[in-house]
């Protein structure tokens, strides 16, 4: 099955503002950058069950997955859920962030 890519608004504006720090240190690495993480993003419509379920699922009613994304010390971390036929994409964080509150998943599940 193939699902539909939704990307959340706070996971567009996290997305942003990385793909936006990287662009003012090197601009042809930011562009080169966000396609290959746009690609990677991609690969979530088929097979999205493939990535483990993250700690933060624990806290909410729902089941939360993470995709990591980079390689160390900048690997990212997309997390999304799996609803019906598509992959809500909630938030794009780097690894090195605090996990997630709560309230922000909530507010992020209920805000596309």
């Amino acid at each position: 099955m193939t699902y539909h890519l939704a990307i959340h608004r706070a996971a567009k504006n996290e997305l942003h503002t990385a793909s936006h720090w990287i662009a003012e240190r090197a601009p042809l690495a930011a562009i080169r950058w966000l396609d290959r993480f746009q690609e990677a993003l991609e690969t979530l419509r088929d097979r999205p069950e493939r990535c483990p379920i993250a700690k933060e699922s624990r806290k909410v009613d729902f089941v939360v997955r993470e995709f990591h994304f980079g390689k160390r010390p900048n690997v990212f971390r997309v997390l999304f859920v799996i609803d019906a036929n598509f992959v809500r994409v909630l938030c794009i964080r780097r690894a090195q962030r605090l996990p997630i509150s709560p309230d922000e998943l909530q507010e992020s599940y209920f805000d596309e």
